[in-house]
C-alpha cells in the first residue's frame, strides 16, 4: 500500500492510500429493463470493487445525449436512487460517479437507458401514479414554440391547472396532475396556447383513489367565503387539504419538514435526526410522487466549506427553499465552544443549481455572542426544535434561526427566533459583503410609531415582505417573550408598514388570532383577500398539541379557522399544487 499526504485547504493533511495495481470501477443496473415508459419509475442500483470496509461515496446525474446533465443526489453513502423520465421520453444517460474517501479515487460509469412515450396512435391518455392522488397525463407532440397545459375539475371542486410546458414538436407532453379528491371521477383536457388562441383538446376522464393512511382530523370553525382564489392548504407534515380538510395529496418523501413548494409540482425539504450521521443529514427536492429530483447532504457540502476556509455545519434545519435568482438558500447549524460556553449558532449556505456553495453567511461572524438568546434557551439531544449536534451533551440554543426571503432589493431576511430579532443581510443577489443592514425588533435599528405597549413580535416566525409592496413586512408574531413578561397573551398576525430609510414602523394590522402558538408558525399574503397565519403549536387543555389555520380579512378580522391535531411547522394556502411560495 503506498500512502500519500495531500493538504485540503491548507487546513489539514489528509493521508490518502492506494494498492498497486488495484483501481476503483463502479457498475450500475436498473431494477426494469430498458425500455420503460415515461413516468414508470425505475430504481438503479450501484455497486463497487471498493476494499471490503472503504468509506465510499456514490453520485448520480441524468442527462439526454448532447444535452445538460442533471444531478440528481450528490455524493452520499446511498449506492441506489429511484428516478423517472416524467416529462418526455428518448434515451438517457445515467451516470453513477463513486469517490472513496480514503484513498480519493474516483469512477464513473453510464447506462444508456430508454424511456417511451405513451400516446401511441396520437391518443392523450391518463395513467395513474404510484400515488394514488396523482396521475400523468400524457398529449401527443405539439408545434414548437407553442405551449401546453392540463386543466382538470370535478363535479363540486374548483377548477385546476397545471403550469404551461413549452412544446418541442418531436416530443409528447406529460404532466402530472395532482390535488385530487379522493375516489372521484375528474375530467382533464389539454389546454394549448398557440400564440393567437387557447385550444381545448379532448377530455379524458379517470378517478382517483384515496390516500393511504391519512389520519389528519379536522374541525372547521370559521369557513372561507367562497370563490377564493386560495382552496388548498399545504401543510409542512407533507399533505393538502382543502378548506374543509378534505386530502387532497399526501407525500411518501422522506423528509423531517416540508418547507417550501418551489413550484411546478416540487417541493423542498429538510431530513434532520439527532441519530443521525453528518452524511444522512440532508435538503431534498421532491416532486408529486415523491421522487428525489435533487439532494446534497451536511458532509458534502462540509468538504466545501472547509475547502472555502468556512465552519463546519452539523445539519440542515428550517429552511430550504429556492431563490428568485435561482439558487438554494438553505439554514444549517453550527456548533462553536466561545469562552468556556457551547453555543449554536446558524450559517445561511447558498447553493447553486449543481449544489455547489457559492455564498455563506455564518452568526459568529455577524453578532455578539453576548447577546445570549433572549429567554435563556439551551437545547439537548433529541429536543424538539433543537438541529442535531454532536459536540457536547448540552448547547445554548443562541440564535435559532427558522426562516429565510430574498427581499425585492437583493438581500436576504432572517429571522433569529432566540434573538427576537428579524435582520436583513446584504446579500446583493450572491455579490453582497454580508454586513448587516438593520435589526428590527426589540433593541433594534427601528422606532415604532404607534402607541402599542408591546409593539414588537417575539420568538416570530416567517416574517417576509410583500413582493408588491416591499414597505409591507408579514410576520408571525408567537409572542413568548411578552407572554412571560405579562404572564399572558395571545400569538398575533401582524404586518407592518415600514420605511426602511427612515427606520420607521407602524402596524397596518396587528390581529389577536385567539390562541398562543409557543413555536412554529408561518405567515402569508393572500392577495386581495387578506392574510392566511398558520398559529401550528397550540396546548390543548388535555396537554395534547393542535394547529390552527387562521384566515384573516384586510380589515383585520378573522374569516376563516380550522384545527387540526398535532403540530404543524408552517402551511400555506395556495390555488393549486404547481405554485411557488
Amino acid at each position: 500500500m503506498v500512502c500519500k499526504a495531500r493538504h485540503i485547504a491548507v487546513l489539514a493533511a489528509v493521508m490518502f492510500c492506494s494498492i498497486p495495481g488495484y483501481s476503483l470501477s463502479v457498475s450500475l443496473s436498473p431494477d426494469v429493463a430498458s425500455p420503460a415508459l415515461v413516468g414508470q419509475m425505475v430504481t438503479w442500483n450501484a455497486s463497487s470493487d471498493a476494499p471490503e470496509g472503504s468509506k465510499v461515496r456514490f453520485k448520480f446525474t441524468a442527462r439526454l445525449p448532447g444535452g445538460p446533465s442533471l444531478l440528481i443526489r450528490d455524493f452520499s453513502p446511498a449506492p441506489y436512487f429511484f428516478w423517472t423520465a416524467s416529462a418526455r421520453e428518448g434515451d438517457y444517460l445515467i451516470e453513477a460517479t463513486i469517490k472513496n474517501l480514503d484513498t480519493g479515487e474516483t469512477a464513473t460509469v453510464l447506462d444508456r437507458y430508454s424511456f417511451n412515450a405513451r400516446t401511441l396512435g396520437g391518443t392523450t391518455v391518463v395513467n395513474p401514479t404510484q400515488n394514488p392522488q396523482v396521475f400523468l397525463f400524457s398529449a401527443p407532440p405539439c408545434t414548437s414554440g407553442q405551449r401546453m397545459r392540463v386543466e382538470f375539475v370535478a363535479d363540486g371542486a374548483p377548477k385546476q391547472s397545471t403550469n404551461f410546458q413549452y412544446c418541442t414538436g418531436n416530443y409528447s407532453m406529460n404532466f402530472y396532475v395532482a390535488g385530487l379528491r379522493p375516489n372521484t371521477e375528474y375530467v382533464a383536457h389539454s389546454v394549448l396556447d398557440t400564440g393567437d388562441a387557447f385550444e381545448n383538446g379532448a377530455d379524458v376522464a379517470f378517478t382517483s383513489g384515496a390516500p393511504p393512511n391519512f389520519t389528519e382530523s379536522f374541525e372547521l370553525h370559521h369557513d372561507d367565503p367562497n370563490g377564493t382564489a386560495f382552496p388548498v392548504v399545504l401543510a409542512s407534515n407533507g399533505y393538502a387539504v382543502d378548506l374543509h380538510g378534505t386530502p387532497l395529496w399526501t407525500s411518501t418523501a422522506t423528509v423531517s419538514l416540508l418547507t417550501r413548494p418551489a413550484g411546478n409540482g416540487l417541493f423542498w425539504g429538510v431530513l434532520e435526526q439527532q441519530e443521525l450521521p453528518l452524511e444522512d443529514q440532508l435538503i431534498r427536492q421532491f416532486d408529486l410522487v415523491s421522487m428525489t429530483v435533487l439532494e446534497t447532504n451536511a458532509e458534502r457540502v462540509n468538504e466545501q466549506l472547509v475547502a472555502m476556509g468556512k465552519r463546519r455545519i452539523s445539519s440542515f434545519h428550517h429552511e430550504v427553499r429556492t431563490l428568485p435568482d435561482g439558487r438554494i438558500a438553505t439554514l444549517a447549524a453550527v456548533e462553536q465552544t466561545v469562552n468556556g460556553r457551547d453555543i449554536l449558532g446558524d450559517m445561511i449556505v447558498v447553493l447553486d443549481a449543481e449544489l455547489n456553495v457559492v455564498w455563506t453567511w455564518d452568526t459568529f461572524d455577524w453578532l455578539d455572542v453576548n447577546r445570549k438568546a433572549v429567554l435563556g434557551e439551551d437545547c439537548v439531544p433529541f429536543a424538539g426544535g433543537c438541529p442535531p449536534f454532536y459536540n457536547t451533551a448540552s448547547v445554548e440554543d443562541w440564535t435559532h434561526g427558522n426562516s429565510l426571503q430574498m427581499t425585492p432589493d437583493g438581500a436576504l431576511l432572517f429571522s433569529m427566533r432566540h434573538q427576537d430579532w428579524i435582520v436583513k443581510i446584504n446579500y446583493d443577489w450572491s455579490e453582497g459583503d454580508g454586513h448587516i443592514i438593520w435589526r428590527m425588533g426589540p433593541e433594534g435599528d427601528f422606532t415604532f410609531l404607534g402607541s402599542d405597549a408591546w409593539p414588537w413580535f417575539s420568538h416570530q416566525h416567517d416574517p417576509n415582505f410583500d413582493w408588491t409592496d416591499p414597505s409591507r413586512l408579514l410576520v408571525f408574531d408567537n409572542g413568548n417573550t411578552r407572554f412571560e413578561q405579562n404572564q399572558g397573551g395571545n400569538s398575533r398576525g401582524q404586518v407592518f408598514r415600514i420605511d426602511e430609510k427612515q427606520r420607521t414602523a407602524d402596524y397596518e394590522l396587528s390581529v389577536d388570532l385567539g390562541v398562543l402558538a409557543a413555536a412554529v408558525g408561518s405567515a402569508q399574503k393572500l392577495g386581495q383577500e387578506g392574510y392566511h397565519f398558520d398559529a401550528g403549536y397550540v396546548i390543548q387543555p388535555d396537554n395534547s398539541l393542535a394547529a390552527y389555520t387562521i384566515g384573516v380579512d384586510p380589515s383585520g378580522g378573522i374569516n376563516y379557522q380550522a384545527k387540526t391535531k398535532g403540530l404543524v411547522y408552517r402551511s400555506f394556502r395556495m390555488s393549486d399544487l404547481y405554485t411557488q411560495y
